[in-house]
């Protein structure tokens, strides 16, 4: 069996979901990381910032729009250990003004992903994966990009059978590639 790790970024606290800010306990992408590996038994990595963005959503939102607009890149508190010796890659992360999160380019940025397949999976309320497959292939060059997956945050919980269909046809319709 191939190395697989599933890398994730999410926001417990104050979040947008299903058109209302809801204090989450737990954040909508932790949850879709949870259910891939329930799905796929691989290693978990969260992506933690060492200075978090406000606590409050709409504080948070303008100071990640900010980062994102003047190209800052966050510090991190860690990196997988063994990082090259996985070739999958699970990516998940919420859609931040239409791309990837500072948070998760930040991590990109500093690892290398050739010769890895990433699957890329993205929490929404409405954008979808937006631009954010067309951001990794250019962070991440050499590394073969899957068809990604969106789900709205507010369907999050209810999603393993969506990430189970995305998973197996994403394999089968890339088999050659994998192998």
């Amino acid at each position: 069996m191939t190395p697989k790790l599933i890398v994730y970024y999410s926001r417990r606290g104050e979040n947008y979901v299903d058109g209302r800010i809801q204090n989450l306990a737990v954040g909508s992408t932790e949850i879709a990381a949870g259910l891939v590996r329930m799905l796929t038994q691989a290693d978990l990595f969260r992506i933690e910032p060492v200075q978090e963005y406000s606590p409050n959503y709409c504080t948070c939102i303008d100071q990640a729009r900010q980062d994102l607009y003047h190209n800052v890149r966050l510090e991190l508190k860690g990196f997988p250990d063994r990082f090259g010796e996985y070739e999958t890659v699970y990516l998940g992360y919420p859609n931040h003004w239409n791309t990837l999160p500072v948070a998760v380019i930040s991590f990109v940025e500093q690892l290398d992903f050739s010769g890895k397949t990433i699957f890329p999976f993205c929490i929404h309320e409405g954008d979808g994966m937006g631009r954010s497959e067309a951001d990794l292939r250019r962070l991440c060059p050499g590394a073969r990009i899957l068809p990604g997956l969106p789900i709205r945050s507010a369907d999050v919980k209810y999603s393993m059978d969506v990430l189970e269909d995305w998973l197996n046809n994403t394999k089968l319709e890339n088999q050659e590639e994998l192998i």
